[in-house]
């Protein structure tokens, strides 16, 4: 495992840190890595101090042995991110990223008896839902065609081959993790959750998107968006305004 203290292997800041209490951790989507965020911490950066994780085997640390499950994952994460936990946390997690949040929160619950002050979900069913998905066993061309499918990444990168052949393996490792994680019975959140959706997301339905009410005690909204998987990319101002207004509530109620 990481050391602990030694987050720059694992934890990505890309402005100054305002004078806020709040901090916002991003966890990125299958393939991704923390420069997805880089606009939202720019958008941010006068309000609010915008972390991103950055998952072993892509850009800086390609070198690195990707990890294959959502508990090393979390476990990874988990302790990167434990040095923060003294002031207020607030996790966004997109796809396979609301998953590692999930998990992430939930091992704050266990093991801190603490919780992020809310925890953004997006683009991802609820750990209780599972759907049989095996793109991890495709090959090479399976794996990218289903990339293009969800529109998630540059088209310039898909269209590179030798870079394509460079960033596969975090790639697999990614879906592997996503597609073989199983939710296991633990402690229930008590910390709001809202879930984020693309209204045409192959990914998510509605009632899959919903049942992340389940697992927590702390309120649940669920926001949907026109467009799929990376609705994201049309709906960045009113998905930051969403962020700002719910972390600002919760401050004005006295709750951070």
């Amino acid at each position: 495992m990481s050391n602990p203290a030694d987050d720059n292997l694992w934890i990505r800041r890309f402005h100054h840190e305002p004078n806020t209490r709040v901090t916002l951790v991003c966890f990125p989507h299958a393939g991704g890595s923390a420069s997805f965020f880089y606009p939202v911490s720019d958008a941010m950066q006068s309000t609010m101090q915008v972390v991103a994780l950055q998952y072993p085997g892509r850009q800086d640390r390609r070198e690195e042995r990707p990890l294959t499950t959502i508990a090393e994952l979390a476990d990874e994460s988990f302790a990167a991110l434990r040095p923060l936990m003294d002031r207020p946390l607030a996790f966004f997690g997109h796809s396979m990223g609301a998953t590692v949040a999930f998990e992430v929160a939930v091992r704050m619950k266990r093991e801190l008896a603490g919780a992020p002050v809310t925890l953004f979900a997006s683009g991802r069913r609820a750990p209780s839902r599972h759907r049989v998905e095996t793109v991890h066993q495709l090959d090479d061309k399976g794996v990218i065609a289903e990339m293009k499918a969800l529109s998630g990444t540059d088209a310039r990168i898909l269209g590179d081959l030798e870079l394509l052949q460079m960033i596969l393996p975090a790639i697999r490792s990614d879906y592997t993790a996503a597609e073989t994680y199983r939710y296991r019975l633990g402690p229930t959140l008590d910390c709001p959750i809202v879930a984020l959706t693309g209204e045409s997301d192959p990914k998510v339905t509605l009632e899959e998107a919903q049942a992340w009410a389940d697992h927590t005690t702390g309120g649940f909204e669920l926001r949907t968006f026109g467009g799929g998987h990376f609705y994201l990319a049309q709906h960045q101002r009113e998905v930051i305004n969403l962020i700002s207004d719910q972390l600002l509530s919760l401050t004005l109620q006295g709750r951070i």
